[in-house]
C-alpha cells in the first residue's frame, strides 16, 4: 500500500511539474531529477528502496520500444557507420576508462570498477528521446543521437552482464575468448529474440480489427520481447530495440486510422507516465543510497564529477575524430564538427544506468557480500543526476549555437510543400475518376471544392452533410491516396519523418472522423 501510494504521488508531481517545465520551455527529465532530490530532502519523507528487477522489467521495455518505434529507418540507413563506430568502439572505450579511472580515484576493486565502467557507458534512449522531442535537429542528426543511445545501451548492457558474471565468480580466471562469447551470445540472441517477436506481432496484428485488442497487442510486445530473451538467457533490451525498430517501420501499414489514433494516445499517456516517475524515482534514489553508503566513501561527489569529466572527455576525444573516420564532410555522408558537437553534448545518462546499477547482485557466489556495490550505486545515480540536469539544461543552448536548429518556417515551409503535394495528388485522382463517371458527380464536386479551398490556403466551407454514402466512400478513397503519397515523399528523402508523422496523424485523425465508408 506505501509502494502504491508513493507512485501516486509522484505521478502527481511528474504531472505538475511537467507542465511548469513545459512552460518555462526547459527539459522535464531534469526537472523531474532536482524535484526528487529536493522531495528526498523533506524531513519526514520515506526513504525509498526500488526492488532491483521493477525498473528494469517494469518500466524500461516499453519506454525503449516506444523509443525504437520512433527511429527512422530510412534515416537509419544513412548514418549506420557513425552509429556503428559509437555503439561499440565508444561503448568499450568508455567502460575502459571510467574503470582505470574508479580504480584510481575510489578504490573499487577492478572487478567492480569495470561493472561501474560497464553501467555508465551507454547514454540512455529514455533521456535521450524525451530530450530530443524539444530540438529541431535535421532528421539525420536526430536519428544520430537517438539510434546511437538505443543500440550503445544494448551493447553496454551486454557488456554489464558480462562485468557482472566475472565480479560475482570469486577467484574464476577471467577469459577473454569466454566473455566474448558470451557477449556476441547475449547480443545476437537478444537480436533473434527480437526479430522472431516482431515477425510474429506482425502476423497477428495483420488479422486484428479491434482497437481494443490491438491496443493490448502494442503493450504487451516490448513486455514478451524482454521476458522472452531474459528467460532464454539473452539480452532483453537487445530484443526489445530490435523489435520496436522493425515494427516501427510497417506499423502504418498493419492498422487503419481509428486504432493508430488510439494505440498513439494510450502509448502517449504510458510513455508520460513512465518517463515522469523513473525521473522522479532517480532525484528520490540519490539521497536514500548516500544515507546507505559505508564509513570512509565521504568523496564520492568529488569521484562522481572526475567520472563524469571522464566520460565526456572520452566521448569528446572519440567523436570529434569521427569525421575524419567517415568523410570529409556532412553533406557527403560524414560528420560536421557542429554535429560532432551536438552528439558529444546529447550524451546523457538517465534511466538504463540507474536500471542496471540496481540489478547488481547483493553477494557474490560465495554468499559473501558484494563489496562495493554501495558506492558503485551511489556513483552511478550521482553520474546520472549531473549529466540529466549540467548537460540537459544546457543541451537546447549547445544545439542552437551550433546552428544546426531548424528553423520555424523551414519546418513550416516543408509541412505545406508536402500538404500540396498531397492535395495535388488527391486531386489527380479526383479528376481520374470523373472522367470516368466512377463516382457520382455530386460527391465528387464536393471534394474537388475541399482540396481546391486547401491548395488556395482558404477555408473551407461547410460541405453538406456527411451522411451521404458515396461522398464518404470518395473522401476515405482519396486519404488512402494522400497517405500513399505522403510515403512516397518520404522514401524519396523529400520530407523529414517528423513531417511524415505528423501529416499521418492529420491524415488519420480526418479518416476517422468521417466514420465507416
Amino acid at each position: 500500500m506505501r509502494v502504491v501510494g508513493i507512485v501516486l504521488v509522484l505521478v502527481v508531481l511528474a504531472t505538475a511539474v511537467a507542465t511548469f517545465a513545459r512552460r518555462l520551455r526547459v527539459p522535464a527529465p531534469s526537472l523531474l531529477v532536482l524535484a526528487g532530490i529536493l522531495v528526498a530532502l523533506v524531513p519526514g519523507v520515506p526513504a525509498l528502496h526500488v526492488p532491483p528487477q521493477a525498473i528494469a522489467l517494469v518500466v524500461l521495455p516499453p519506454l525503449l520500444y516506444a523509443s525504437a518505434e520512433e527511429l527512422s529507418l530510412r534515416d537509419l540507413r544513412t548514418v549506420w557507420r557513425p552509429v556503428t563506430i559509437l555503439s561499440f568502439g565508444l561503448v568499450f572505450a568508455s567502460a575502459a576508462a571510467v574503470g582505470y579511472a574508479a580504480v584510481a580515484l575510489t578504490g573499487l576493486s577492478p572487478e567492480m570498477a569495470f561493472v561501474l565502467g560497464a553501467v555508465l557507458a551507454s547514454t540512455d534512449p529514455v533521456a535521450v528521446t524525451a530530450l530530443g522531442r524539444r530540438l529541431a535537429l535535421p532528421g539525420r542528426v536526430q536519428v544520430l543521437v537517438q539510434a546511437e543511445s538505443l543500440f550503445n545501451d544494448a551493447t553496454s548492457l551486454v557488456l554489464f552482464k558480462v562485468a557482472v558474471g566475472i565480479a560475482v565468480a570469486v577467484g574464476a580466471a577471467v577469459s577473454v575468448p569466454v566473455a566474448a562469447g558470451e557477449f556476441l551470445l547475449l547480443g545476437g540472441g537478444g537480436s533473434l529474440v527480437g526479430a522472431a517477436v516482431a515477425g510474429l506481432v506482425w502476423l497477428v496484428r495483420r488479422r486484428t480489427t479491434d482497437p481494443v485488442l490491438e491496443t493490448v497487442i502494442a503493450l504487451v510486445t516490448p513486455y514478451a520481447a524482454y521476458v522472452l530473451a531474459e528467460s532464454a538467457h539473452t539480452s532483453g533490451v537487445t530484443a526489445v530495440v530490435v523489435a520496436g525498430v522493425l515494427l516501427g517501420r510497417s506499423g502504418h501499414r498493419l492498422t487503419d486510422a481509428h486504432i493508430r489514433l488510439q494505440v498513439g494516445a494510450v502509448y502517449a499517456v504510458v510513455v508520460f507516465l513512465l518517463e515522469s516517475v523513473v525521473f522522479s524515482i532517480v532525484g528520490l534514489e540519490l539521497p536514500t543510497l548516500v544515507r546507505d553508503l559505508p564509513a570512509g566513501t565521504g568523496w564520492w561527489p568529488l569521484q562522481a564529477l572526475a567520472l563524469a569529466a571522464v566520460l565526456i572527455a572520452v566521448r569528446v576525444l572519440s567523436t570529434l575524430p569521427l569525421t575524419r573516420a567517415i568523410g570529409p564532410g556532412q553533406g557527403r555522408g560524414g560528420l560536421s564538427w557542429r554535429v560532432a558537437g551536438v552528439v558529444t553534448w546529447a550524451g546523457t545518462r538517465g534511466v538504463m544506468p540507474l536500471a542496471a546499477a540496481l540489478s547488481i547482485p547483493l553477494v557474490a557466489d560465495d554468499g559473501a557480500e558484494l563489496a562495493g556495490r554501495p558506492l558503485v550505486l551511489v556513483l552511478t545515480t550521482a553520474v546520472v543526476v549531473f549529466t540529466l540536469v549540467v548537460q540537459g539544461f544546457t543541451l537546447a543552448a549547445v544545439v542552437n549555437r551550433s546552428g544546426l536548429a531548424l528553423e520555424p518556417e523551414h519546418t513550416a515551409r516543408e509541412e505545406d510543400e508536402a500538404r500540396d503535394a498531397l492535395n495535388h495528388a488527391a486531386l489527380d485522382h479526383v479528376e481520374q475518376l470523373a472522367a470516368i463517371e466512377a463516382a457520382p458527380e455530386t460527391a465528387l464536386d464536393r471534394v474537388r471544392r475541399a482540396l481546391l479551398a486547401r491548395l488556395d490556403r482558404s477555408p473551407e466551407g461547410p460541405d453538406g452533410s456527411t451522411a451521404d454514402a458515396a461522398y464518404r466512400q470518395l473522401r476515405h478513397e482519396v486519404i488512402a491516396v494522400q497517405s500513399a503519397e505522403l510515403h512516397r515523399l518520404y522514401d524519396g528523402h523529400r520530407i523529414s519523418d517528423t513531417t511524415r508523422r505528423r501529416l499521418q496523424h492529420d491524415l488519420d485523425r480526418e479518416d476517422a472522423a468521417l466514420g465507416s465508408p
